[in-house]
């Protein structure tokens, strides 16, 4: 049996304080374990799987251990995984690294089947507010990261997970805002060119032909519906849950 699935998924907020976060670990979980198959070559995780992920150089966060746990057995399989950060779980220094997880940075052009694909987690690729541009200015700074690394690591989590928290439940839900939204421009002046357009940050359902003939697929969040959401790639085929 050849290796030929290519699974994608996105923001499963692990560890967020909404919608039963311990049912929604256990559904990924089981989902890691469903794909766990000597079809599945490879998966792409695009970002905000966690809500807050920040790793010290001895600690990291316990939130969703079995996640973890999973991720490595899928590794253990021979199955490739990649991980595409998100606005939530930006600082992946070197935990994921050394378990075999190639980590990335958007937007990632692979081909998949003779068919070109263009993934990342979706924030900011065609442009955002200035605030947004300077909130993701700070997290990659260095000299900023340096010194949230002197906090120590419960009141670390215990802002990061805080803030994220606030964050959700003062902007709420967000829908696509189709031809208008910049992401949108951006895949449709995507210079090199793609067959699909895979992103999450959206936590909406996207599914949309573009002027160009290329398809934009924006994969739902985990936090408000119990049933899994990813696309899947068979080599042929891109469906879409």
């Amino acid at each position: 049996m050849s290796r030929n699935k290519v699974y994608f998924v996105a923001d499963i907020h692990l560890g967020l304080d909404a919608n039963d976060p311990a049912a929604r670990e256990e559904r990924f979980v089981q989902w890691l374990r469903d794909i766990n198959t000597p079809e599945t070559k490879a998966v792409w995780l695009l970002g905000d799987i966690w809500d807050f992920w920040y790793e010290y150089r001895d600690v990291m966060p316990r939130e969703a251990f079995r996640a973890a746990a999973q991720i490595s057995n899928l590794l253990d399989a021979g199955i490739e995984v990649n991980y595409i950060p998100g606005n939530h779980d930006i600082w992946l220094y070197s935990f994921w690294q050394k378990l075999g997880v190639r980590v990335v940075v958007q937007p990632q052009a692979v081909e998949l089947g003779g068919r070109r694909f263009l993934l990342g987690h979706g924030d900011g690729l065609g442009g955002a507010t200035f605030g947004y541009r300077l909130m993701l200015r700070i997290f990659h700074s260095r000299v900023c990261q340096v010194l949230f690394n002197q906090l120590h690591p419960w009141i670390a989590f215990r802002f990061g997970t805080d803030w994220s928290n606030n964050n959700r439940r003062k902007h709420g839900g967000y829908h696509f805002r189709g031809a208008e939204e910049p992401l949108y421009k951006y895949c449709v002046g995507y210079g090199p060119g793609a067959d699909f357009f895979i992103f999450g940050h959206f936590h909406d359902a996207v599914d949309t032909v573009l002027p160009t003939g290329a398809r934009l697929i924006v994969l739902k969040d985990w936090i408000g519906d119990p049933q899994p959401h990813f696309a899947c790639w068979d080599g042929e085929n891109l469906t879409v849950q």
